[in-house]
């Protein structure tokens, strides 16, 4: 049970709607919106909430760039717990009595009009695309301006802010899922068993020809699928990165994956940081 969780908001958001489907098999006492991701993390951090539920992947976009680097910069003091796959609709809204034809410029999150780039491009040519911190706060903005924003949001978020539908299903591939992170400040204890990730930073500790094969080279060896692995800037200089790995696996009894981790570490190959151990949530979109 977890007492309380926090999430991207405000209400209206992708991160809402993945964390009520997840709520569904979870006891939680509280809920609390969030103005944006570094703040979830630091609401963790501070101990204002157990866990918090965070974007970390899109099938189209990719990496959530904010919660990699907040990852980063709390490593060793928050770590994922779980994940949650949830499925991303997109539409255009605007308010009432609302046109695309009368469309002056787009609001949304930078990662849900990316998700929607071809579209927009074919669809509202030459009208400018302006970032907000979340898809519902864009909403809000669209729903009480008065100068023909619109907006790129979901269903529930135009139900709540009194929006109109001007355009549905606006993303650019249909199986559009997202991947949320539950991250709090302990791993997951429970050994059941099933199909577990480990995530782990990797910080090349000399950088040489060869280094980052080298660190693969000891998955391989294993027959340890890595199912994703992402580079994001270390902040320590120009050309220095730290790379982020996800493993098939449970670091705390299977002898393969221990045996890996070990081997980077005491060849001298990088550092490694745990982002913690979870089970695996279903990749079928069906």
């Amino acid at each position: 049970m977890s007492g309380s969780i926090g999430y991207l908001g405000p209400r209206g958001t992708f991160s809402e709607e993945a964390l009520l489907d997840w709520l569904g098999a979870h006891q939680v006492e509280r809920t609390r919106a969030y103005p944006s991701i570094s703040a979830c993390f630091d609401a963790v951090d501070a101990g204002e909430v157990d866990e918090a539920l965070v974007p970390i992947e899109n099938a189209i976009e990719g990496g959530v760039s904010q919660t990699l680097d907040e990852l980063i910069s709390h490593r060793g003091r928050v770590v994922i717990r779980g994940e949650v796959i949830h499925p991303i609709r997109h539409q255009l809204i605007g308010a009432p009595g609302e046109s695309i034809e009368a469309a002056s410029r787009v609001l949304s999150h930078p990662q849900a009009s990316a998700q929607c780039g071809l579209w927009l491009k074919a669809n509202l040519p030459g009208v400018p695309v302006d970032p907000a911190h979340s898809t519902a706060e864009a909403v809000q903005h669209a729903v009480q301006a008065d100068d023909g924003t619109v907006a790129v949001g979901n269903m529930r978020s135009a139900e709540i802010y009194g929006g109109v539908i001007l355009a549905e299903d606006i993303m650019d591939a249909p199986d559009n899922r997202t991947r949320f992170a539950v991250v709090g400040t302990d791993e997951t204890a429970s050994q059941e068993p099933g199909e577990w990730t480990t995530s782990i930073i990797c910080s090349i500790v000399k950088d040489r020809p060869g280094a980052l094969l080298s660190i693969l080279q000891e998955f391989a060896l294993r027959a340890i699928n890595l199912t994703r692995l992402e580079s994001r800037p270390a902040r320590t200089g120009l050309g220095h990165y730290v790379f982020f790995i996800d493993a098939e696996g449970n670091r705390h009894r299977d002898l393969p994956l221990q045996a890996a981790l070990t081997a980077i570490e005491e060849g001298g190959i990088a550092e490694v940081t745990s982002l913690g151990c979870y089970p695996t949530a279903a990749r079928s979109s069906t």
